[in-house]
C-alpha cells in the first residue's frame, strides 16, 4: 500500500459534525465526481475512502449509493469503486456548491472548516511520496486555474508555502518543503502519518548531516595531507640543490619536524614544536615559515 493511501485511510476513519461532513463531502466530490444525467458519480481505488462517502451521503441525504466495483486497468489493476447517487441530486449540487467553480464562503466558515476542506480536497486529488523511497513532494491535481489559486491561497493561511504550475491541462498545486509538508498531515489531522513522516524526516536529516560531517571531515585530511606533501616538495629541492642551512635556524627547525612528522596538521606540527623543543609556536607562526621555504623553494626553481 502506498504511503498515499495510507493517509487517506486515517483520514477516512476520522468522525465529524454535520457540518463538517458537508464541507468534507463538497471537497471530495467537486475534485472526483462527474455529474450526467442526473448521476453523480464518484470512483476511488480506496475501499476504505468509498465506505467513507458512502456513509457520509446516507447520513446527510438519507440516500443510499449504488456500489459498483470494477478492476482498474492499470499496470497494477487495483480495483475500483464506483458510487452512484440518483436520488436528491439537485439538493446535494445545491448544498455542496458543485455547480460552482470556487465554493461559498459557508463551506469554509471559519479555521476548522477550512482545514476540513483541504482535508477533503487530500482524499479526492492529492498524493504524497512515501519519505522513505523517493524526495518530499505533496500535490493536487485539479481542473481550474482559478480554483487552483484559490486553493493554494487557502493552504498558505498556514504558512506552507505551496506553489501553482500548469501540467498539460490541469494545474497542480505542490508543496516541497519536508517540514511543510509535516505541517500539512498535522493540519489535517494526519496523526498516524505525520509520526511517520517525522521520523523519517528526522533520521534523513540525521543521516544527511553525518554524511556532510564526514565529508567535510575527509576534505580537511586531504587538505591537510596535500600541504604537508607539497611542504615536503619544497623542502626537497632546498636539499637537492643547497642545504637547509640556507635558512634561519626557526625556519631549518620547521623543515627537520615537518619531515620527522610528514602528515601532521600545521596545528598538530605546532603543538609537538612547541613541547619538544619548549618554545611555544603557534600555527600562524608555523605557517609563516613554511612561507619562508616555499619563497626559497620557488627561487631555486628558477
Amino acid at each position: 500500500m502506498s504511503f498515499t493511501s495510507i493517509v487517506k485511510n486515517e483520514l477516512s476513519k476520522l468522525t465529524l459534525d454535520k457540518l463538517e461532513s458537508v464541507t468534507l463531502l463538497s471537497a471530495i466530490l467537486k475534485n472526483n465526481a462527474t455529474i450526467n444525467d442526473n448521476i453523480i458519480t464518484v470512483s476511488t481505488e480506496n475501499s476504505s475512502v468509498a465506505r467513507h462517502i458512502f456513509n457520509i451521503i446516507k447520513e446527510l441525504y438519507n440516500v443510499i449509493p449504488k456500489i459498483i466495483v470494477r478492476r482498474g486497468y492499470n499496470y497494477s489493476k487495483k480495483y475500483i469503486y464506483i458510487l452512484e447517487i440518483k436520488d436528491n441530486v439537485n439538493k446535494i449540487i445545491e448544498d455542496l456548491n458543485l455547480d460552482k467553480e470556487i465554493p461559498s464562503s459557508y463551506i469554509l466558515d471559519d479555521d476548522v472548516l477550512t482545514r476540513i476542506y483541504l482535508r477533503g480536497v487530500f482524499i479526492a486529488c492529492g498524493s504524497i511520496n512515501d519519505p522513505k523511497k523517493s524526495r518530499y513532494h505533496l500535490e493536487f491535481i485539479v481542473d481550474s486555474e482559478k480554483y487552483a489559486l484559490f486553493l493554494k491561497d487557502k493552504i498558505n493561511l498556514y504558512d506552507l508555502n505551496s506553489k501553482v504550475i500548469k501540467r498539460e491541462n490541469k494545474y497542480m498545486i505542490y508543496i516541497k518543503e519536508a517540514e511543510k509538508i509535516g505541517d500539512f498531515l498535522r493540519m489535517i489531522n494526519a496523526i498516524s502519518a505525520l509520526l511517520y513522516f517525522e521520523d523519517i524526516r528526522i533520521y534523513r536529516d540525521h543521516k544527511n548531516m553525518t554524511n556532510r560531517l564526514n565529508n567535510c571531515e575527509q576534505a580537511n585530511i586531504d587538505k591537510i595531507i596535500e600541504t604537508a606533501s607539497n611542504q615536503l616538495k619544497d623542502i626537497e629541492i632546498i636539499e637537492q640543490f643547497g642545504d637547509l642551512d640556507l635558512l634561519d635556524e626557526k625556519t631549518k627547525l620547521a623543515a627537520i619536524y615537518r619531515k620527522k612528522y610528514t602528515e601532521a596538521s600545521l596545528s598538530e606540527l605546532a603543538e609537538i614544536i612547541s613541547i619538544e623543543t619548549g618554545t611555544p609556536i603557534t600555527k600562524s607562526g608555523l605557517h609563516h615559515r613554511f612561507s619562508k621555504i616555499k619563497q626559497l623553494a620557488n627561487k631555486i626553481k628558477k
